[in-house]
């Protein structure tokens, strides 16, 4: 018995359908298209396909890496626990230099004022060069969750 058009354009939407699912459950846990395509035996063009033809996918796709993303980030905290309490020493100062203020970087700035308080435009860029460096900072902290 031959299938008609439609229940065949159905079962391919179904199949496509299971696929991305499959292929956001796979972000999730690695983050990393290249990794998943290969995995799951899609091509990369057929993803971004995916993306270009599917707004909620691509909305997916962004919330899966995301949450890949932090999913290594724990896992890589674990282990640079792990490693701070086998006292690596690497370990231990790259875990200082994040998480304690004495140990991260710090920007020192030195600079003469006039005596009516006022900055030169020199000084008034150094300034500002320095707020956008501490707000950079700021942002970096942000984004890692600290």
């Amino acid at each position: 018995m031959k299938k008609s058009p439609k229940s065949t354009k159905g079962a391919n939407q179904a199949r496509i359908k299971k696929e991305k699912d499959l292929f956001l459950e796979q972000l999730k846990r690695t983050p990393v298209v290249q990794v998943v395509a290969e995995k799951l035996g899609i091509g990369r063009s057929t993803f971004y396909n995916w993306k270009k033809d599917d707004e909620e996918f691509t909305k997916k796709v962004e919330e899966a890496i995301i949450d890949g993303i932090f999913l290594v980030n724990d896992l890589a905290e674990s282990q640079l626990i792990s490693s701070v309490k086998d006292k690596d020493m690497r370990a231990i100062s790259m875990w200082l230099k994040a998480n304690h203020p004495r140990y991260g970087n710090k920007l020192e700035i030195s600079t003469a004022v006039k005596d009516d308080g006022s900055l030169t435009p020199e000084q008034e860029a150094v300034v500002r060069k320095a707020l956008s460096m501490a707000s950079f900072n700021k942002n970096n902290l942000n984004q890692n969750g600290k």
